[in-house]
């Protein structure tokens, strides 16, 4: 019993001693590496997917190494491994602070691009290989913010190498937008509500002229002026609609048409950002 109750005592003594601080405290074994080697080791994070680790090291990079190009280097990596983590806001924001302190430097195209890209994540786009949602499901205000931020990129560096692939994706948001009116359309003719549907279909016809969402756009209008009993009008639109799509899958209920639009994937993703400033 005695010998127990000295056991008892030892480990309250050491418990003690810990809340006491006589213990030594851990240490943080990152503190004293060098700019090289905490990029290394953050790069190694980035490469094994483990984002939150990658992040911590960028932030001790920056914070250790604040005047350095490995500083600007770490506050991009950190931007985009927020977003390779899905983190939309933490990306945004790193994106915004890094535009904000350096408007003039050699990368910040990428900055730009890479705001478009964290509005045009959720796994759409070309961020996934199998896609299987209608993108008229989704929230159409991350549409048009993924919208202004690419072409805030292509109006600002028209010569970017990221421009290219951001005038696709605002090809891609346009297509997404015109779908979305047409969904809506469609809402609207389900329900009876034909005149509403008439003028959603015709803002999807006048803003998105080029988009393949415009087909049945006009289609729509056609069966709601019919509905309407506004039967010139209705001729019209048809005379439109079988000129510009004489084959149209909605004139023939057994085809079976093509693929659906939103389907175009590019074969590479989202490129990370780049390493010129450490070359």
């Amino acid at each position: 019993m005695q010998k127990k109750l000295l056991v008892v005592a030892a480990m309250s003594a050491l418990l003690g001693l810990s809340g006491c601080g006589l213990l030594p405290d851990k240490t943080d074994e990152t503190a004293k590496w060098s700019a090289e080697k905490l990029y290394a080791e953050a790069r190694e994070e980035m490469a094994g997917a483990h984002y939150e680790a990658a992040i911590k090291l960028f932030q001790r990079l920056e914070a250790n190494y604040p005047f350095g190009t490995y500083a600007t280097q770490a506050q991009m990596e950190i931007a985009y491994a927020q977003y390779k983590a899905q983190d939309q806001a933490e990306a945004l924001a790193s994106v915004e602070r890094f535009i904000k302190l350096h408007p003039n430097h050699p990368q910040v195209d990428y900055m730009y691009y890479l705001r478009g890209l964290v509005n045009f994540n959720d796994q759409i786009g070309f961020l996934s290989t199998i896609y299987s949602q209608d993108p008229t499901e989704r929230d159409p205000k991350a549409t048009r913010e993924a919208f202004a931020a690419f072409k805030a990129l292509v109006d600002k560096f028209p010569n970017s190498k990221y421009t290219p692939d951001a005038i696709a994706r605002l090809n891609y948001l346009i297509n997404a937008m015109a779908a979305y009116e047409v969904h809506v359309a469609n809402y609207y003719y389900r329900r009876g509500a034909y005149l509403a549907a008439v003028n959603r279909a015709q803002g999807a016809v006048t803003d998105y002229a080029d988009a393949p969402a415009r087909e049945e756009a006009l289609f729509i209008m056609m069966r709601s002026y019919d509905k309407l009993g506004m039967l010139p009008l209705r001729d019209d639109v048809q005379r439109v609609f079988t000129l510009n799509y004489p084959n149209s899958r909605f004139l023939n209920p057994n085809a079976s048409g093509d693929a659906p639009w939103w389907k175009f994937w590019a074969k590479s993703g989202p490129r990370p950002a780049p390493k010129d400033a450490l070359k």
